[in-house]
């Protein structure tokens, strides 16, 4: 079935059989079918008011019924919604009422892959929503896009239609005030180092691998945690991380070598060229020196030895104790605990050429699969009139965590809106902030983006932490901006394509790097038998083409607007 669906690919957004429209909408209501309109042209039927959604909702939540943010968006857009909603058992409503016929209007808050969107577009399950998304049926939506066409390039389906209404967070250094926009994610490893140990040394901090070392070598022949803090002799642990962890990984040290392999929802060693091609950095040169150098440091008993196995609550457990000198993590107040202060970023270093380079990655996926209107809905442009609204900064505030009047108190004097304080949601609603917002979020097609924060709404104090020491202190050392998208749209044969060899791929490069830093290596031999492997059962060629043919799709499509 999937290959005949395939077929249709090329040519469905013109040719959706207006017949196949009709019989689901006539099994969606068990009543009259839709109206039938030409392919790539939007329904002018206005004569729904009254729509039926299913979707997903926060476990806190007491029901979208009564959520007067939601009522007053129903009222100023002339509909009437029937909420289907759960927080539990969603993937096997939405499967029952798709494999039998019975068609909401809309699902929302689902959450559907790019596959599922492409495969139940081709089948006329969903409707193309491109025609709908101008001046005319989507004022709001339509703006963000033409500001924004990396957010048209996420949602555009292979087929080049679009499914879904775009969701997503942006939240980045725009948004305390930058010229330029880099998401909280962009180097997801901040690197730390207990300055009052240099200081006690009488050392500098490092900037450079090779200075790094010395600082480690002086940390555990000094036996700093017990000269310095009490504990234990023989408790110091120069350097502890994980291994290839999101944001507590040893990544961040290889940027000396010209790379830094993030952990990421593609392959994890997957970079993108200054001129636009998707490489694997793990067979490149530069990453055999990296782990044949870095072993060195595994062997002298500098990393952790517990490095491969330890969780994150085992590494706070040792940094909050006092027993490291040098780690990663999100913040350096969380791991370090009540030694923070003792602590400060060691910069990117310079590896033993003298130069770095830092592989940063884009921010939270744009995903299009929280709102979607079938074939069973009479009237799409009257229902979308009604979503156009939450792309309005000061609803989609809202929507995320709660209505004015309860969830934000009041404006500052630039018109900002500032949120609740757990202290006086307790003392209010005798629940915290976090437990607030969780009864009134509205899961769906919420889309922030990184300006709103300057315009609409504050953000909160860890995230403009976070943000300001990105901007400040990191991405001055960064070298080059070019990332890899994690929005790229994947055709049926690439997704089988990456169905088929990424999880092989990964793992062999994961069991590969490990033995290495662990035990030395790799041989000229070791090294040639891995580059034949990864190419061969592993599908390293078949891969990169996958991925390369989804970029290139993304960037053809970014450039067109």
């Amino acid at each position: 079935m999937m290959r005949k669906l395939k077929l249709w690919k090329k040519m469905v957004c013109m040719t959706v059989l207006a017949g196949l429209i009709v019989s689901f909408g006539g099994c969606g209501k068990g009543s009259e079918p839709t109206t039938k309109v030409e392919p790539g042209v939007a329904n002018t039927d206005v004569s729904q008011t009254s729509f039926d959604i299913m979707g997903g909702m926060s476990a806190l939540s007491k029901g979208y019924d009564d959520n007067e943010v939601l009522n007053k968006l129903q009222k100023d857009a002339g509909v009437e919604i029937e909420w289907t909603c759960m927080s539990d058992s969603l993937a096997e409503q939405v499967n029952i009422r798709i494999g039998g016929g019975q068609l909401p209007d809309a699902f929302l808050g689902v959450g559907f892959s790019n596959y599922d969107l492409t495969n139940y577009g081709i089948d006329g399950t969903f409707i193309d929503l491109t025609p709908y998304l101008t001046e005319e049926y989507m004022p709001n939506l339509c703006k963000i896009l033409e500001e924004n066409p990396d957010i048209r390039s996420a949602i555009t389906m292979s087929d080049g239609c679009i499914y879904g209404l775009p969701a997503g967070e942006r939240m980045g250094t725009a948004g305390i005030g930058a010229k330029e926009d880099y998401s909280i994610y962009t180097i997801p490893q901040f690197s730390m180092i207990n300055k009052a140990w240099l200081d006690d040394l009488g050392l500098s901090v490092p900037t450079t691998l090779e200075e790094l070392h010395t600082a480690l070598k002086a940390f555990k022949e000094n036996d700093m945690s017990a000269k310095y803090y009490g504990n234990d002799a023989g408790s110091t642990i120069p350097m502890s991380t994980g291994f290839d962890q999101w944001c507590w990984g040893q990544n961040i040290f290889y940027a000396g070598f010209g790379f830094t392999n993030w952990p990421n929802d593609v392959c994890n060693d997957l970079i993108l060229t200054k001129d636009g091609k998707a490489e694997f950095v793990c067979a490149k040169d530069e990453y055999r020196q990296a782990i044949s150098y870095f072993h060195d440091w595994f062997a002298e008993g500098l990393m952790d030895q517990e490095m491969f196995s330890q969780t994150d609550t085992q590494l706070i457990a040792k940094c909050s104790q006092g027993y490291v000198g040098v780690a990663t993590w999100w913040y350096i107040e969380e791991v370090m605990g009540e030694y923070a202060k003792d602590y400060v970023f060691l910069p990117i270093l310079d590896g033993p050429d003298g130069s770095h380079n830092v592989t940063v990655r884009t921010g939270g996926a744009t995903n299009s699969g929280n709102l979607n209107i079938t074939s069973a809905c009479k009237s799409p442009a009257k229902l979308l009139k009604f979503f156009d609204q939450w792309y309005d900064p000061e609803i989609v505030m809202q929507l995320q965590y709660g209505p004015i009047g309860t969830y934000f108190t009041e404006q500052d004097e630039n018109g900002i809106w500032q949120s609740i304080t757990d202290e006086e949601s307790k003392e209010k609603y005798g629940k915290s902030a976090g437990e607030l917002k969780g009864e009134y979020e509205v899961y769906g097609p919420k889309l922030i983006l990184s300006e709103y924060y300057n315009t609409t709404f504050k953000m909160e104090d860890r995230a403009i932490e976070r943000l300001t020491d990105l901007n400040e202190f990191w991405m001055p050392y960064v070298d080059s901006t070019v990332t890899y998208p994690v929005d790229c749209v994947y055709t049926e044969d690439e997704l089988d394509t990456i169905d088929l060899y990424k999880v092989d791929f990964e793992n062999k490069v994961s069991e590969m790097e490990g033995l290495w830093i662990k035990n030395g290596g790799p041989t000229d031999k070791e090294w040639e038998d891995y580059l034949s492997t990864l190419k061969g059962s592993c599908g390293m060629e078949e891969l990169q083409k996958a991925y390369q043919g989804a970029y290139d799709r993304y960037a053809e499509a970014k450039d067109a607007e």
